[in-house]
């Protein structure tokens, strides 16, 4: 293939520049600089300490943590441990050995052993899982992003497992990840029969804006809007199904109406910049971006789309739903061989229904696609060519750019956060497992290149 796309192959050990923070000291909520944390022993050494800053951040901001007065060339453990919004228990822990200085940096020492190895920066983030015993099929999917995730990470003496954490534990310090800087809005959108959730900046603005589309897990998924709008722009995210406010189930044709009112609902925002709008989807997303790109006169700045189809197995008139859960019904979702749900075979090109095909070569603003080569639930690499083949032939190579990541999956979300292969689709009337791909190292990698290129993009097509 030929085009502006640019194969990435990224390795997480490679990427260590700290993104710049956003955050002030003129917020009103003061962010905490550093946590230190001792527990003192008996004799006349110092107590070993830890630390970590600062202690709260954003999401997508790296911290520094270290540990000293310890023996040098000694086994530790640094272990993360949180508690999600319903309570269940997700670890990481890496296995260090401390330098002739009895210390530890994780911005320097390398993981032997735990969840990750090498040097990992931010290992005990991104490499979160849920702890052996909880429920199977979990995803971190943050409900309400008004509130931080709150992790606590331990020294703990020699190379062990946290489930040894309280016999062996040296010191702790608590960690608060956030996904709203202080002074951003967020409003509730009940407008006209749209459904969605307004992030605003701190200031009066007006503010460059993005339209925010995920896919057909349904439901009005806002994290990601709040980490765009703690970076300067407005974002706008909107469900389309599966939500108790929406008054009415769309089908694809019922869909582009309410994407126009939605999309003029921010446009006409005393707050937006009406002219620099632009719209990033993930999985089905991508095809609703799409088609309000090239077929709802809307004109958008640019477009972000993450592992997605450019064209739709489902008819026209047919309802934008989650498969209904019925057991008569259960043999008609598109599950693999292993009985995991994938929409990998019935989202390939040859399978669009007639008419679904977006005209790619209607496009006429930047595209790029952040593409997982490991993505095991759609056929994003197919979707991918055939964009850019379709935009080739119309002579606009030139809006194209692909971000390929190998071994990432299909959830590339924000950076630092836990990696999903497979999750519960569906509780009732049994539990049906989504794969998503991807393994955990180089997934972690993707998001965290993948994220400071779309701020990169939306820099240069939004506020230039």
């Amino acid at each position: 293939m030929i085009g502006n796309r640019a194969r990435v192959a990224v390795y997480h050990h490679l990427i260590g520049k700290q993104l710049t923070s956003y955050v002030g000291l003129h917020r009103k909520l003061c962010w905490l600089h550093s946590a230190i944390a001792v527990r003192w022993r008996t004799g006349s050494t110092p107590a070993p300490i830890l630390t970590a800053t600062p202690a709260r951040a954003l999401v997508d901001e790296q911290i520094s943590i270290k540990a000293g007065f310890l023996p040098q060339h000694c086994p530790v453990t640094l272990c993360a441990q949180m508690r999600s919004e319903d309570g269940d228990r997700w670890e990481a822990f890496g296995h260090y050995n401390t330098s002739a200085d009895g210390t530890v940096n994780l911005a320097q020492d390398h993981s032997v052993g735990g969840s990750y190895l090498g040097c990992e920066p931010m290992g005990l983030f991104w490499g979160l899982q849920p702890a052996p015993g909880e429920r199977v099929g979990l995803r971190l999917r943050m409900k309400n992003v008004e509130i931080p995730l709150t992790v606590d990470i331990s020294l703990m003496e020699g190379h062990v497992s946290p489930r040894e954490r309280e016999s062996a534990e040296l010191a702790v310090v608590t960690t608060e990840r956030w996904f709203m800087t202080p002074g951003v809005q967020r409003i509730d959108i009940r407008q006209n029969g749209v459904v969605g959730t307004l992030f605003l900046p701190p200031g009066p603005g007006r503010f460059p804006a993005m339209v925010d589309l995920w896919g057909m897990g349904g439901g009005l998924v806002e994290y990601r809007s709040a980490m765009i709008a703690s970076r300067g722009f407005a974002s706008f995210s909107i469900a389309y199904m599966e939500h108790k406010d929406l008054t009415v189930q769309l089908d694809i044709s019922g869909a582009d109406a309410y994407m126009k009112k939605a999309f003029k609902i921010l446009r006409d925002h005393p707050q937006v910049c009406g002219d620099r709008i632009g719209i990033i989807g993930l999985s089905y997303g991508v095809y609703m971006a799409l088609r309000m790109a090239t077929l709802l006169d809307l004109n958008p700045s640019c477009l972000v789309c993450i592992n997605g189809p450019a064209g739709s197995n489902m008819e026209l008139t047919q309802t934008l739903c989650k498969p209904k859960t019925s057991e008569s019904d259960q043999r008609f979702w598109p599950q693999d061989n292993a009985g995991y749900l994938s929409f990998r075979e019935m989202s390939s090109p040859s399978n669009y229904s007639p008419g679904t095909q977006v005209k790619i070569e209607n496009l006429a603003c930047p595209l790029m696609y952040i593409l997982g080569e490991d993505d095991q639930n759609f056929p994003s690499t197919k979707n991918s060519n055939l964009i850019e083949d379709v935009l080739k032939a119309a002579r606009k190579s030139h809006l194209y750019t692909c971000l390929s990541y190998p071994g990432a999956g299909h959830l590339i979300e924000t950076p630092y956060t836990p990696h999903t292969r497979l999750s519960v689709w569906e509780l009732k009337p049994r539990k049906i497992l989504a794969l998503w791909g991807g393994h955990v190292a180089p997934h972690a990698a993707a998001q965290e290149d993948s994220w400071k290129k779309i701020l990169k993009f939306l820099d240069k097509h939004l506020r230039a």
